[in-house]
């Protein structure tokens, strides 16, 4: 969004900053919280480099960020990572978490998830608009750590390599062709 490692950095410091002083007892979702104030900041960056004519014509080029070599990132997408994963262990069905991760991480269509879950396309439309209700709602179930870290280590290899067949079926073997959670 910025162009710049260096500027994403400082706004990631910043909202961090605001983070650590603010007074969370009214923050419902604080990944959301989080992700809005690092968006406003960096539009807000980018407003007044605009209004200071501060855009250098060399800038127009991303730079790229190289992730691989920083230690602290990796940390971080990997601890945010297992977050996510556990909040889909708690707050979703296996046919949800199936059907929601299909389409919201990897953009699978409808069609697709329903092939995949062996239910009807309508059915997958509809698990997906269940488990984005169930993730912003209050539902917790217990997790087990060995399910955890498999579909945590499915997913981060899906996520790295692109082949997603064995994340299809592991999430597609937790659902009996109803639909329904066995």
């Amino acid at each position: 969004m910025l162009s710049s490692a260096a500027e994403a950095e400082d706004i990631v410091q910043d909202v961090w900053i605001r983070w650590q002083t603010t007074d969370r007892s009214p923050v419902r979702s604080p990944p959301a919280f989080l992700v809005a104030a690092t968006v406003r900041l960096a539009i807000n960056v980018l407003h007044s480099a605009r209004a200071r004519r501060e855009v250098s014509p060399d800038s127009r080029s991303a730079e790229p960020i190289d992730m691989t070599t920083d230690a602290i990132a990796d940390v971080a997408q990997g601890e945010a990572l297992n977050l996510a994963v556990r909040l889909l262990l708690e707050k979703l069905s296996p046919a949800e978490r199936g059907a929601y991760v299909l389409r919201e991480a990897f953009n699978y269509s409808y069609r697709e998830i329903a092939s995949i879950l062996q239910i009807a396309e309508a059915n997958a439309r509809q698990l997906v608009v269940r488990a984005r209700e169930h993730v912003s709602s209050g539902r917790h179930a217990t997790v087990n750590p060995g399910e955890q870290q498999r579909l945590l280590q499915t997913l981060a290899a899906a996520a790295r390599t692109g082949d997603v067949t064995s994340l299809e079926q592991l999430l597609s073997q937790h659902t009996a062709p109803s639909g329904q959670c066995i």
